[in-house]
Order: C-alpha cells, then structure tokens, then sequence
C-alpha cells in the first residue's frame, strides 16, 4: 500500500519549509524542531496526577521519569521509552500528549522515562537508565497500580529498542517480571543493508542517511553495535520473554529488522502479534493529532493494554 495522503502532505510540507534533513545537522540544531512539533499536536487530556521524580543513574548522573495516574483505579503500569533515535525528543512535548492519551484512553499508570540522550550521553546510557527506571517502578509498583495489575514495558523506535532490552534484561537477571512489552517498529538490529533500508519509498522523514546519524551519535564503536542491548536482535536466546506486540510502520528503513525480530520470537516460542500500519511511515506513533494513522495507533496500543489487562484480571484466573 502506497504512503497515505496525509503522510504524504505532512513529508511535502516538510520539504517545502526547507529545513535540512536531521542527518544534515547537529544535535543541537535537529532538537529545536521538537517545540514547534509539540505546538503543532497541542496538548493531551487531562488526567488524575502527574508526578516528577528525579532517579540516580549507575554513573551517579540524574534524569527524570514523568508518572501519569488516571482519575480512577489504574489498570495497570505501563513504563514507556519514547523514540528521537536515542538522541532527539524527551517527555516534555510530543510525547507527554502521547502518555496523556495512554493514560485517558486505557486507563493505566504510564511512566515516561527521559532517559538521557547521545552524543553527550552514549550507549549504554540510555540502556542503564532505562533499567534504573524499571527497576524503580517495580520497587513502587503498588503505590502505581494495584496489587497484581501487570506491568508492561512499551516505546516506538528508539524507546521500542530500549523496550525490548529491558525484556531481555529482566529475563536475564531473574526480574521483575514483565507482562508484556508492546514495541512500536522498534530498532532491532544495527544492520542497515535491509532491503527495506534501501526502498526509495521509505526514505521519509527517517532515512537509511539518519539511521546512519543516529547510530554515530549513540554508539560511535562498530563493535558496541554488535552487543544485544544495542541490537536486541542479536541476542543468542530470545526464549522465555513477556508476550510481545510488534507494531510496524508499512513504510520504514526498520520494518525489515523488526518484521525479523517478531519471527525470531515466534520461532523461540514466545507469544507475538505483529500488525503493519499499512500506508504509515516511521514517526506516525508520535504524531499525536497530525495524522489519522497515529489515532489508529493509539486505539490499537490500547486495545492491546486492555487485552493484557483482561488476561491478568481475577475472573480469568
């Protein structure tokens, strides 16, 4: 399926703005387009409370998560990794409107973690503070949720990666346990020779070129590439992991590595859905209110949270 109309005017008017593509910039200068985006999607509804809390990282560095409850009883926790190529975006603009909606439409805790960013930040950073993150919402997961409600990790893109190493991690280290993780055409694999890397048609407001740019920032060392918490992918044993929702974008450099990733934990006996946006393109998940494909993303993450609620719920025990 051809890239919707909406995507297509979205990347047009892009274009005609004439501003240079991300991996034609700085950091610096590629991040001040996040205040004009988030003006653009407005703000999210309101919900029951919002809390910030400072956390130490293992380096003794600080960073932030945002703790979003809903007015009721919460369904469950959801910890989310947002995307920005490990080196963009944090939980302040888009994607405070994203966990906004999370919350009102499904009715759970979400926490977002603004993990800190490359290049001042490299990997493994964002890793480490992305399990610090978890391992805090475990520790306080009755004051988030009540007792048994399941936790779930989620993110798209950069925050999908970030989702699936903590399923791994969590499984490697004996915890906590994770009742789903929900990853939104995650990076899998630092591999960017994929035909889907190399379609014309997928060359949009993420490249083959950017994916390049962001890989440079994050982890300069070809060799650190290679370990699985850069490219989870890689990982010899994906056996014993949380069910998994793979959610892909029909026009993407990263859908090839994810579709891979979705098989290769099927194959290892995992409970897996994986569902293409057809006709959407990388960065639709973030585009709260722009394109009609991220409303359609937004009832379908839900609807997923709902079904693992549902699953967890003492009637079906």
């Amino acid at each position: 399926m051809s890239l919707d109309e909406e995507s297509q005017q979205l990347v047009a008017a892009f274009a005609a703005a004439g501003s240079p593509a991300t991996h034609e910039t700085t950091p610096a200068i590629a991040r001040l387009s996040g205040p004009s985006l988030a003006a653009m999607s407005g703000r999210g509804p309101e919900v029951g409370e919002t809390r910030e809390i400072e956390l130490t990282g293992e380096d003794g560095g600080t960073f932030r998560v945002r703790v979003l409850s809903p007015s009721g009883t919460p369904s469950a926790v959801l910890v989310y990794y947002h995307g920005g190529g490990w080196v963009l975006s944090d939980i302040d603009l888009q994607y405070d409107t994203v966990a906004r909606r999370l919350v009102d439409r499904a009715g759970c805790t979400v926490v977002m973690v603004n993990y800190r960013k490359a290049p001042e930040h490299r990997f493994p950073t964002a890793v480490d503070d992305a399990w610090t993150a978890l391992t805090w919402v475990d520790e306080h997961r009755d004051d988030l949720a009540p007792p048994g409600a399941p936790l779930l990790v989620a993110g798209d893109s950069a925050g999908g990666n970030l989702a699936a190493v903590m399923a791994q991690r969590a499984r490697d280290r004996g915890g906590p346990t994770i009742d789903e993780q929900i990853l939104v055409y995650p990076v899998t694999d630092r591999d960017l020779d994929r035909p889907s890397y190399h379609d014309p048609e997928n060359q949009l407001l993420l490249s083959r070129a950017t994916m390049e740019w962001f890989w440079g920032h994050y982890a300069p060392d070809p060799q650190a590439r290679e370990h699985p918490d850069a490219s989870p992918l890689r990982h010899p044993d994906l056996t014993g992991l949380p069910p998994a929702f793979v959610y892909l974008a029909g026009h993407d450099p990263l859908h090839d590595a994810g579709r891979e990733y979705a098989d290769r934990l099927a194959a290892a006996g995992v409970d897996v859905t994986m569902e293409v946006a057809a006709g959407q393109m990388h960065t639709f998940f973030q585009m709260a209110n722009l394109l009609p494909g991220y409303a359609r993303g937004i009832d379908r993450v839900v609807q997923r949270i709902a079904e693992r609620v549902t699953v967890h719920s003492p009637a079906s025990a």
